[in-house]
Formats: C-alpha cells, sequence, structure tokens
C-alpha cells in the first residue's frame, strides 16, 4: 500500500513533463514592424479605454464602419509612403460622409513609424492635439487599423477615428 502515493507522485511529475510554459506578451507590445500583422483592435479599445477612465469619459467600442474608415486611410498613407489626413486630396470629413456612418463627432489621429501600439498610444498621448482627439468627450465607438508598408523608412502607418454616431 505504501506505493500508492508513489506511484500517484509519479504520475504527476511525468503529467507536468508534457506541459511547457508559453510566455505570452499583451498584444499591445507586439512589433508590427517585423510581423507585418494588423494591430488588434480590442487592444487597442482596453488601452483606449483605460486611459479614457482616468479621465472619467465614455467608453469605446469598436465599430465596422470606423473600422473600414481607419484602414482606408493607413492603407492609402502606405501606398502613398506619406503620413496625412488628406491621402489623394480626401479630407477626413469626405472619408467619413462616404463610409455611411454619420456621426455627431468624430475625429482622427494617424501616425507612422510607431513599431507597437503601445508606442502609437505613446505618441499620441504626448502630442498635445493627438491627446486631445483619444479625450474627446462623447465618444463612443472607434476604429483603428495599420498598414505595413516594408519598404518604407516607416513599415507601419497607422489610423485612429473615434466618433459618436448622429443618432
Amino acid at each position: 500500500m505504501r506505493s500508492a502515493p508513489l506511484l500517484l507522485l509519479l504520475a504527476f511529475a511525468l503529467a507536468a513533463c508534457g506541459t511547457a510554459n508559453v510566455e505570452t506578451k499583451p498584444a499591445f507590445y507586439d512589433d508590427l514592424g517585423k510581423s507585418g500583422q494588423p494591430v488588434d483592435p480590442d487592444a487597442a479599445a482596453s488601452i483606449l479605454n483605460a486611459y479614457r477612465s482616468t479621465r472619467g469619459l465614455s467608453q469605446l467600442a469598436v465599430d465596422p464602419a470606423l473600422s473600414r474608415v481607419a484602414q482606408d486611410q493607413a492603407n492609402a498613407m502606405a501606398a502613398a509612403d506619406t503620413l496625412s489626413h488628406e491621402v489623394g486630396g480626401r479630407t477626413f470629413v469626405a472619408r467619413m460622409k462616404a463610409s455611411g456612418f454619420d456621426p455627431k463627432i468624430a475625429v482622427e489621429n494617424v501616425g507612422a513609424g510607431y513599431r507597437t501600439l503601445a508606442e502609437a498610444f505613446s505618441g499620441w498621448r504626448d502630442s498635445p492635439p493627438h491627446n486631445k482627439n483619444m479625450l474627446t468627450p462623447g465618444v463612443t465607438r472607434m476604429g483603428i487599423a495599420t498598414a505595413f508598408a516594408p519598404k518604407s523608412k516607416y513599415k507601419v502607418y497607422w489610423a485612429l477615428v473615434l466618433a459618436q454616431p448622429e443618432k
């Protein structure tokens, strides 16, 4: 009967041999300049919502229409290899109208060269006009996107759209 506890201990020890500890890092530290992967919109919403909550502001939900506006802008900047709100002469207002999303309030941040979501967030937070956009009262929806441009000095182009629907 003494061998039963020993067999049980041996079974647990052998079971542990088949497991591996996999360390994962939060998505906001993923190097998108190396991987070419798109930004994780849920991770972006998480970091933005945590930041906005420190100011008592409304939380943001990822919106498919705003995500398309952001993706189109990131893609356009990457294709032109330029950082601008008006790539190809299309203003933010015109792009929002074309999207079918009818905003009461809408703001946009663009960026280039940030390799991680954490870098993009920090860069925007440290820039007064971009920070003001991230802290716009009343916005409840967001779209964020990246476009990978491996031949560009920037590597990654970013677009963030925050809005409140009209209705």
